[in-house]
């Protein structure tokens, strides 16, 4: 049976269980659970960290805590009793351990590892606590670490800051805010400010000396250094080196470690160094024999000196080597380190053995008791304390030192009958009056033990040394009398026996006579001869003789002799028992010297304080006993000593002694009738000050008041204790009339001078310090009403001094921290004084700062429900004084602006938070009654108006999120609990006095809007924390965003018919309520959006209103980043907008006004997914087309469906800048645009609107069309900038502003210029589906097309495409995904590349148009894409799959074209259509061809670096048609089966044939252009194209075109060879050379094959004959390949077996008839004729022929690879006229455009020798090559090849000159055509085809005219032209005819020399 626990409440899980049993509950190892019922070794209860689960579990899997029980039952809450720190670091744990995963899993490994070390530190310290075998201070210092390392984690993790109070953490509700607040405010600046310490110590180790030739041991000697004032400042740390260099006692760590202790922080500066002497023991020359003497030394060796600022950077300097150096001259020794540190370089050099000091230092920071502890390691093994010279800055009371410091400075002897100087060694003693040494009283320093005697080092042959060496003599004081230092100086040979002769003596004595100590500073002593053997035990004998020669001066009897020899020391005492000053000693023995009584003590001021604090203690006894002795004589003597000593303590550097006086006053003391002599006298001084001219005594002497009232206060108390009480009235009186005395003199005002104020201040600064002492002798209460009686004399001027005023302050602030405060009783008589200050500095808003920490020390007292009757009446005394003035601070403080200096910004933040925590308290205090007193005590409504508004401010100020630092959570908690515990007292308020005929719209308004920034505060969004800390939270305060929601709509429905005054300005605060997702809090506000709907509709018929306001603040709420996926979900819900039930949907459904409410939800939903997408884009990092994409859907919403203007220009310049970030400068300028053609060129005045300032639309409009000028040009999209620059150049015009006119053209020319010189890249397209339901709403399930940057191909763009969506799954199909994809909860992309389709083709169908400017419009103002998917239907054929391949054509159709206001846009439509093989065929073939005439034309144009991609085009098809690919369409569609089956093919079957024709021409054509062209290298693989070729033509069945057959129409792009069926135009060589064409392509007799090809350009003076033709071999590629022919496939070389032979068949031009090259002259008129004529490109004939002779009969083609000028023939007139001349690129006459005839002509062979016309002059950028001259006049590459001219018109033209062409051609129809003179020889000489011709006689396979070529029926069929031999001489005569020019409508004739 299951039985409550009763003791067994909670556990910690010991071992998971897994919870497999029925209603078992799941536990991991670590749970924390509580336990509600037993039962059977089992429990039943709940995890903490999910309460809502309960379950059973084994007992035996939980280790039992103790706990204490709240509210025990149903709602129990369990707390373990553990200790608090216990508890907090065990959460705290539990917070990081999953915080910690997530920093591996965000890579942020610094703090990962961090973190791991710290919290395993942690959970040892936690051990340790929790084994409980600590000792006190061990727990203390082991909750110290725990603590500082629980914050130090929670601040890296942005956790909240934890308020502590001795380690333990503080329940806000226990102690009161403003305690709460300073404890936040410790732990805050603990963590901003490390504490600078003030005492620091340098750590040095020796580690060794380093030097080549040592063999003697050495003495080291460190010692710190001040070169400012060139004195040492520290003892001397000692070390022996033995001799390898090492410590002579490395076991032992303090004889080779040192601290040297008490450095304060003025020491730590550059000019303090570490010097270091080295002294060698050995011989007196360091290179003598080691035999020469026994006798060792002290000699100098070296010294090293090292600048302490070197250990500044707070390093520590390990093995640092320190250079040793050496005098050049010993005598300079004593001064050896202020020569290095002054680097006088003369003077030093580094020691011969170049010896270097190994050492270790480092500065550490702290007092010494906090350095013991941090490095317990240092102390433990053991080192010596170097302290400093002297008492350390502050001197400890129980300090006990008896230190004399003897320098020994110097000496003066004589030679003594020697004629070198002596090698003179001192030696120390120090002797008893016995003639007994004492022994171990000498220290040499620390490290080494103190000895008997002392030598010193020995300076080579000087009888001046100077030696400056020092030495602490530890005396004891009982040692100290009558004991003496003697000084024994002895000449040390160095010869054999090294003995030391002892030649003179010096002694001082340690103690005067009169009991004075030696006193410091120099003394020269007298060198007393003696001899050798001189007995010197016996002191008597000597003592009485002078020691010094300051005494020799006054004694003259002695010798003189003993005068010429000195020796000088300097001394020094550092001593707490002795003194040296004569004063002090007479003050000590006053009793023996009664007379100088006086004198005395008027001296005292004038002895040293640390001599006075040495005897503090007698001196107080003396000054006492003279009281005593005789009051009325030495009575203000004596108050002036001890007022004097009194304020010696104040001094920091006495500070510290202030306890021994309190000691001496509570223990020693015995006064007992001191008090009346000093009160008598202090009464005398206050009664005095308001008259004293000289204020600066009386005020010493109220500086002392605390101890003087200490002393008369105890003097009472012993008086009381002798007498048994007596004379108490008296006393009393006599306090009172001092204080009356006191509080007359306070009450005075400063008249002119300030020196009574300053009194004043003097005084107040030390009155709180005598409350504890009136204590001790009165009630409670007479003491606070003498205190309240003294503070209320002072005068409440506010005009009194500043420094006075603050004093005052201060001397308040300390009566509120006194004792006397804290009793209630007292604090209750003193609180009004108090408030009355606090409330007068605060109306002044004075000294804020320190009211602040008055008012906070007020409310610390006042507990957290201190229910007292005392305590609530000072809660009434407060309110009605402070509570109005202490908003009004805040408001103030809060209003200003920030101080600049983070010092002061500091301070200001300090003031702020201490008045609010101040406010808080006070409110947190006050009860229903006070709130009621409260709102009763205001008279009218206009002064509650004022206090409603006011507090509603300063709460809306306490609510800003800078008010607390950001961890300060458990602050902002508490002070959202008071605000809302005080707002629900004062609604009331708003209620009764507000409402009807009352109401005020100001303090309502104020109200709501309160009431909604407090619920959309951050630290109150539960759901942002974690599941511990939320839980606390609601345990502790609740959802106070739910309470505060409630009490909206509970006023809100108060309102009535006031609503509508909050119509539509609440609408936007309410709707950022709803935005939280709070399922209460949602409930409750839905009805007021209901509300306000429905009386807005009854007020104006509609909810306009509503709808603008609504849709405002959703764009703004969601900019601030409002909203995320739960608002997502809920807004995709089918009740779109408010929440799950009661639905605003469902409620409107039921109005009247249904529909229209329902388009509004609808409309306010839309919006809101986008502003949610928008959103959650804009939180990503750098610019992605996610970003782009939701501004442009958001944007093109305001636009169409809401038609907001603003809004809609303000996402245009958010997507602009977007563009300009992401570098997309063409879509910025169009997202510019959208701006610009919104205003209009007028002078209506703009406002200044987001950058733009105020002007007017015609400037604004200007400054947007500048603005997307440049961005078109940056995006290289010029064509767009120059319709611009066209547009802002009219207005301009239309201004008549001719300058800016005249830039925008130059502008427009610049655009020009580049589209023709820079290179543009084609981008691809892509086309991309976003499938899922996890995309956002803009993108889900919508396909879009895509403009890729420059360079980015599929895979990059895909690749960038996941990047943006890295939980999207790539799709691998093209295909159309189905319903499952679009449903799933998942992200699914597809991307394919798409082909753009320009929508207008006419500029890319123009003849004669650049590349460059074709390439625009081919990837620009793209609306279509197309998309085809190969697949097979129907049976597949293994040998021939083009009869079963069929295409799937997508075309897709954009709601706006690309490119545009975003890289990418929504497919509109798409359609799809499928392609029969045969179409495809077609296509397939078109597309080749094309690119095939693109390729010869770019390579003719020079347009291509290399040749190669024209080489792989021609051997891929070349290739694939050889081993199948065009022959696999003949197979396919030629064959009389498929013709008969599809009948309604015919006209396709015969377009596909005209199209393989047309690609042998072009073959043929391209062949020749790369003969040209191609490099030598590469020519095998141009024979081997070739020799293909024949095989190809062979497979086609074209052997020989017949007359009746026209050349297929071949359009060339950018001007390139066309075949015009309109027109004979004018044929051109692959060379540019321009000649006529004589005959179509496909009509001239085979003999005209052999020609000559030797027609060269006049500019290429000597023809070199080719000996390269066609090969022919007709071997086919081993590649056989089935691919269709347009693949581009390269094919091995062929071996060029056959050198093919040459039939020199052809005439040199010598033998040509003379007609031809001597023509007769012409008239001058004729002659401007032909240069008009051909000096655009043509090359000229000679200019004699006339003009009958040169016209020419049109033939029905010709293919041209000239610039593309073409004759139009007139009909019989012999008049022939230009067509149009298309526009030419820019940048250089272009050959790229020349055509070659079929016959090879002369015409350009006109002499040089004729001078009668200039030589033609190609284009300068034309390369030319020598003539090559070929067997086949088709393919040969000379500059005369005869090839056909492939045609420029497109498929489609057609013209009315074709039955002109028609016509001619017919029989009969005008003059047959002629041939050049050089064919006729040729024709005579061979008639038998060469086996090498393309072309065989006649046609073996009869081919039908192409359907676009075919002859209208009505004319007869061409007859074939003549003959060779027939044809009419005269036409041979006249080489070449040109036909008249017509008038040309565009270019100008350009010269020759400009092409």
């Amino acid at each position: 049976m299951w039985i409550p626990t009763e003791h067994e409440k909670y556990g910690v899980v010991i071992a998971s269980f897994r919870g497999t049993v029925s209603y078992g509950l799941s536990l991991e190892i670590g749970d924390t659970v509580q336990i509600l019922e037993k039962c059977d070794g089992w429990y039943r209860g709940f995890a903490l960290k999910n309460p809502n689960v309960k379950g059973i579990f084994p007992s035996s899997y939980v280790h039992l805590k103790n706990a204490c029980v709240k509210n025990k039952g149903q709602f129990e809450m369990v707390i373990p009793t553990e200790d608090s720190v216990i508890t907090e670091m065990t959460s705290t744990l539990r917070d990081w351990g999953t915080m910690w995963k997530q920093l591996y899993v965000r890579n942020e490994g610094d703090l990962f590892h961090r973190l791991w070390h710290i919290m395993n530190e942690i959970l040892d310290l936690r051990r340790q606590v929790l084994v409980g075998h600590l000792t006190h201070d061990r727990m203390k210092d082991v909750k110290r670490h725990i603590t500082a390392r629980l914050d130090w984690g929670n601040e890296q993790l942005g956790l909240d800051l934890v308020p502590r109070k001795e380690y333990a953490m503080v329940d806000p509700e226990d102690i009161s805010i403003t305690e709460l607040y300073r404890l936040m405010e410790h732990r805050h600046r603990k963590k901003d400010t490390p504490v600078q310490a003030s005492s620091h110590h340098l750590f040095v180790q020796m580690k060794s000396l380093m030097c080549s030739n040592l063999g003697e041991e050495l003495e080291v000697i460190f010692s710190l250094f001040d070169s400012k004032e060139n004195r040492p400042i520290s003892e001397r740390f000692f070390l022996r080196l033995n001799r390898n260099g090492l410590p002579k006692a490395p076991d032992k760590p303090e004889r080779h470690c040192s601290l040297f202790v008490d450095l304060g922080s003025s020491e730590l500066r550059r000019d303090i160094y570490i010097t270091v002497h080295i002294i060698r023991i050995g011989r007196m020359g360091a290179g003598e024999k080691k035999n020469a003497c026994s006798v060792q030394y002290r000699r100098p060796f070296g010294c090293a000196v090292l600048s302490i600022a070197d250990l500044l950077t707070g390093e520590t300097k390990d093995d640092l080597i320190l250079k040793v150096y050496m005098c050049n001259t010993e005598s300079e020794w004593y001064q050896i380190h202020e020569n290095i540190i002054k680097k006088l370089n003369a003077r030093y050099n580094l020691t011969g053995s170049n010896a270097g000091l190994a050492v270790s230092l480092q500065l550490l920071h702290g007092d010494i008791e906090q350095i013991r502890r941090e490095y317990s390691s240092v102390f433990s093994h053991g080192v010596s304390i170097t302290r400093k010279l002297g008492f350390s800055n502050i001197i400890m009371p129980g300090e006990m030192r008896n230190d004399l410091y003897i320098t020994m400075e110097r000496g003066e002897f004589e030679k003594g009958g020697k004629s070198v100087a002596r090698n003179v060694e001192v030696t120390m003693f120090i002797v008893e009056n016995s003639g007994q040494i004492l022994k171990d009283f000498i220290s040499f320093g620390s490290g080494e033990p103190p000895a008997s005697e002392y030598h010193s080092f020995v300076l080579y042959h000087n009888n001046s040394p100077r030696w400056s060496e020092l030495l602490k003599l530890p005396i004891p004081v009982d040692k100290f009398r009558g004991a003496h230092i003697r000084f024994e100086f002895r000449h040390c040979s160095t010869k054999e026996k090294g003995e030391k002769k002892l030649f003179g003596f010096s002694f001082v004595p340690l103690m005067q006579e009169d009991g004075r100590t030696l006193p410091d500073g120099t003394h020269e002593l007298i060198v007393h001869k003696c001899e050798e053997n001189t007995n010197l035990q016996d002191t008597t004998r000597y003592l009485k003789l002078p020691f010094s020669k300051g005494i020799l001066l006054g004694n003259n009897h002695q010798a003189i002799k003993a005068t010429k020899e000195s020796f000088w020391i300097t001394s020094f005492l550092c001593s707490t028992k002795l003194t040296q000053n004569g004063d002090m000693l007479d003050l000590l023995k006053w009793r023996t010297h009664p007379d100088k009584i006086t004198g005395c003590l008027s001296k005292i001021k004038e002895i040293d304080g640390s001599e006075i604090v040495k005897f503090l203690q007698d001196t107080l006894d003396t000054l006492f006993g003279i009281l005593d002795e005789n009051s009325q004589k030495y009575g203000s003597k004596v108050f002036d000593s001890l007022v004097h000593i009194i304020n010696l303590l104040q001094d920091s550097k006495f500070h510290h002694f202030k306890p021994v006086m309190d000691t001496y006053i509570e223990s020693h003391f015995a006064g007992a009738l001191a008090y009346r002599d000093l009160i008598k006298v202090l009464k005398w001084y206050v009664d005095r000050i308001t008259e004293a001219e000289r204020q600066e005594h009386i005020q010493e002497v109220l500086k002392a008041q605390e101890y003087i009232f200490k002393y008369i206060v105890q003097s009472r108390r012993l008086f009381s204790l002798a007498t048994g009480g007596q004379n108490e009235e008296e006393f009393r009186c006599c306090i009172q009339e001092l204080l009356m005395s006191v509080r007359f003199f306070l009450s005075q005002e400063s008249k002119g001078s300030g020196a009574l104020s300053q009194s004043q201040a003097v005084f107040l600064s030390s009155f709180p310090a005598v409350y504890s002492e009136l204590l001790k002798l009165f009630d409670i209460r007479e003491v606070a009403n003498l205190v309240q009686d003294t503070l209320g004399s002072l005068p409440t001027i506010v005009h009194v001094d500043d420094s006075l005023q603050a004093v005052k302050l201060q001397c308040i602030g300390k009566t509120v921290e006194s004792q006397l405060y804290t009793n209630p009783d007292s604090r209750y008589i003193l609180l009004p004084v108090v408030l009355h200050h606090l409330h007068m500095h605060l109306q002044e808003q004075k000294d804020l700062i320190m009211c602040a920490r008055i008012l906070s020390n007020v409310f610390c007292l006042i507990k957290k429900n201190s229910s007292e009757k005392s305590v609530l009446e000072e809660i009434d005394v407060i309110v009605a004084s402070l509570l109005d003035i202490l908003l009004r601070t805040i408001l103030e403080i809060t209003s200003r602006p920030q101080p600049s200096g983070s010092a002061m910004r500091l301070q200001f933040q300090d003031v702020t938070g201490e008045f609010v925590a101040c406010l808080l308290s006070l409110l947190r205090q006050m009860t229903d009654r006070h709130y009621q007193q409260l709102l009763d005590s205001f008279n009218t409504k206009e002064e509650l108006r004022d206090f409603l508004l006011q507090i509603f401010t300063v709460f809306r100020i306490l609510i800003r999120p800078e008010m607390f630092p950001k961890d300060w959570t458990v602050m902002r908690l508490v002070a959202n609990n008071v605000i809302i515990t005080t707002v629900l007292y004062l609604s009331d308020a708003l209620r009764k006095n507000f409402l009807n005929e009352n109401f005020d719209y100001k303090i309502w308004d104020s109200y709501f809007y309160l009431a909604v920034i407090f619920i959309n505060q951050l630290c109150l969004q539960l759901e942002m924390f974690t599941p511990s800390k939320k839980k606390k939270v609601l345990e502790k305060y609740g959802d106070m965003r739910v309470t505060m929601g409630c009490e909206i709509f509970s006023m809100w429905q108060n309102l009535g018919e006031h609503k509508l005054h909050f119509i539509p300005a609440l609408i936007g605060p309410f709707l950022e309520v709803t935005l939280i997702p709070q399922p209460d809090l949602r409930n409750v506000m839905i009805p007021i959006f209901h509300d306000m709907m429905d009386w807005e509709q009854r007020r104006s018929g509609n909810f306009k209103q509503v709808e603008a306001k609504l849709i405002d603040k959703l764009d703004s709420l969601m900019s601030e980043g409002k909203g995320d996926e739960t608002y997502r979900e809920l807004f995709n819900s089918i009740i779109p907008l408010f929440g799950p039930y009661p639905s605003l949907l469902k409620k409107i459904e039921r109005e009247t006004w249904r529909e229209s409410g329902v388009s509004l939800i609808a409309t306010v939903t839309r919006l809101m997914e986008r502003l949610l997408d928008y959103r959650d884009c804009m939180k990503m990092g750098e610019v992605d087309g996610k970003k782009i994409g939701c501004t442009v859907s958001l944007l093109n919403f305001y636009k169409t469906e809401l038609n907001k203007e603003e809004m809609y220009i303000r996402y245009i310049h958010k997507l602009y800048d977007l563009h300009l970030k992401a570098q997309n400068f063409t879509e910025a300028a169009y997202t510019l645009l959208l701006y610009d053609e919104l205003l209009e060129w007028s002078d209506r005045p703009l406002r200044e609107f987001l950058t733009y300032p105020m002007q007017t639309e015609w400037q604004r409009k200007e400054h947007l069309h500048l603005a997307i000028i440049q961005n078109f040009d940056r995006g290289k999209c010029w064509e767009n900038g120059i319709i611009l620059c066209r547009k802002i150049a009219e207005q301009y015009e239309s201004y008549y502003d001719y300058r800016n006119l005249s830039k925008m053209r130059m502008m427009e020319a610049s655009l020009y210029d580049k589209i023709m010189d820079q290179q543009r890249l084609e981008p691809e397209f892509f086309r991309v589906g976003f499938y899922g339901k996890k995309f956002p709403f803009f993108l889900r399930n919508k396909e879009f097309v895509c403009r890729g940057h420059d360079y980015e191909r599929l895979e990059a763009f895909q690749q960038r495409m996941l990047n943006e969506f890295p939980h999207a799954i790539a799709m691998q199909h093209a295909n159309q995904p189905d319903e499952t994809i679009f449903q799933a909860e998942a992200q699914y992309l597809q991307i394919y590349a798409v082909t753009p389709i320009p929508e207008s083709q006419e500029v890319l169908q123009r003849e004669g148009v650049p590349d460059n400017i074709k390439s625009f419009y081919k990837v620009n103002h793209i609306w279509k894409f197309r998309y085809d998917r190969p697949f097979h239907k129907g049976t597949k054929d293994k040998e021939n799959e083009f009869k079963s391949l069929w295409v799937e054509r997508t075309s897709l159709y954009l709601v706006q074209s690309l490119p545009g206001i975003s890289r990418w846009f929504e497919v509109e439509k798409r359609e799809v259509v499928e392609m029969s093989p045969l179409e495809n065929a077609i296509e397939v073939l078109e597309n080749k061809n094309q690119q095939l005439k693109t390729l010869i034309s770019q390579c003719q144009t020079r347009q291509m670096q290399n040749i190669n991609p024209l080489t792989m085009c021609l051997n891929g098809v070349i290739d694939a048609a050889v081993n199948g690919g065009v022959s696999r369409y003949q197979e396919a569609f030629f064959v009389k089966e498929y013709i008969l089956s599809h009948p309604e093919d015919g006209e396709k079957i015969a377009r596909l044939r005209e199209l393989m024709l047309e690609q042998a021409q072009i073959l043929e054509f391209g062949l020749a252009v790369h003969e040209k062209f191609v490099p030598q290298d590469m020519r095998p693989l141009h024979k081997k194209l070739v020799d293909q070729f024949f095989v190809m033509k062979s497979s086609l069945g074209i052997q020989e075109f017949s007359a009746c057959i026209q050349a297929s129409p071949v359009h060339f792009p950018n001007g390139s060879p066309r075949v015009c069926r309109n027109s004979a135009p004018a044929s051109m060589s692959p060379d540019g050379t321009r000649v006529i064409p004589r005959r179509s392509p496909l009509s001239y007799p085979a003999v005209n094959r052999y020609s000559s090809s030797s027609l060269s350009s006049q500019a290429s003076a000597e023809p070199s004959p080719s000996t390269s033709s066609l090969s022919s071999t007709h071997s086919a590629s081993p590649n056989v390949t089935s691919s269709a022919p347009s693949s581009a496939r390269a094919s091995p070389l062929l071996s060029d077996k056959h050198k093919h032979s040459r039939e020199n068949s052809c005439l040199s031009p010598r033998e040509r008839p003379c007609s031809a090259i001597y023509p007769t002259p012409v008239e001058p008129s004729q002659r401007l004729l032909f240069n008009h004529i051909g000096e655009g490109a043509l090359p000229r004939s000679d200019p004699n022929l006339s003009a009958p002779e040169k016209a020419v009969n049109p033939t029905p083609s010709s293919w041209s690879l000239d610039s593309g000028k073409e004759a139009k023939n007139m009909s019989d007139s012999g008049k022939i006229l230009s067509p149009p001349v298309p526009p030419r690129p820019t940048q250089t006459a272009s050959p790229a455009r020349h055509t070659t005839s079929v016959s090879p002509s002369p015409a350009g062979r006109s002499p040089l020798k004729q001078g009668s016309v200039q030589s033609f002059t190609p284009s300068p950028v034309e390369y030319h090559s020598p003539g090559l001259i070929s067997n086949s006049p088709v393919l040969s590459g000379s500059y005369s090849s005869g090839i056909s001219s492939l045609s420029r018109c497109s498929t489609s033209e057609t013209s009315g000159f074709e039955n002109q062409v028609n016509e001619q051609s017919a029989p009969g129809a005008g003059p047959a055509p002629s041939y050049s003179g050089s064919e006729e020889p040729g024709r005579k000489e061979s008639k038998t085809p060469p086996p090498y011709s393309v072309y065989e006689r006649t046609l073996r396979r009869p081919v039908p005219l192409p359907h676009s070529l075919s002859i209208p029926v009505t004319a007869e069929p061409p007859a074939l032209p003549p003959k060779p031999l027939a044809a009419r001489p005269g036409h041979l005569e006249n080489g070449t005819r040109r036909t008249e020019p017509g008038p040309r409508p565009r270019p100008l004739p350009r010269k020759v020399s400009q092409l």
